[in-house]
């Protein structure tokens, strides 16, 4: 009986095509609220470093007297506390993803 229902099953399957979606091949789509990387406009910041007080993994470094903004991409979690709390509106959450490595590294912008 149960074998029975395996195949059902394979048979449902096979005629109905893939579930998922081939993603090297097909372009991936980004809902509206997805949350990818943190985005700055340093040209706006005013280096208060609350996003730095606020970041729940410390990924966020703000330097205020040499005006340096960095952030460790490996570190963060893209929870947007950040961008919530920046008092200029110069931090934004993008939808689309940092680009993948292999090794640690840090962004910086600096002004």
């Amino acid at each position: 009986m149960k074998f029975l229902l395996m195949v059902k099953s394979v048979v449902k399957n096979l005629v109905r095509g893939p579930v998922t979606e081939r993603y090297p091949f097909v372009p991936k789509k980004f809902f509206k609220g997805t949350r990818g990387q943190v985005l700055i406009e340093i040209k706006k910041c005013i280096f208060c470093g609350l996003c730095q007080r606020k970041c729940p993994s410390q990924a966020i470094v703000v330097t205020k007297d040499k005006k340096n903004w960095e952030i460790d991409r490996l570190r963060c979690v893209s929870c947007a506390a950040c961008v919530d709390v920046c008092p200029v509106k110069c931090l934004a959450m993008d939808t689309k993803y940092a680009p993948c490595s292999d090794k640690r590294y840090k962004d910086a912008f600096n002004a």
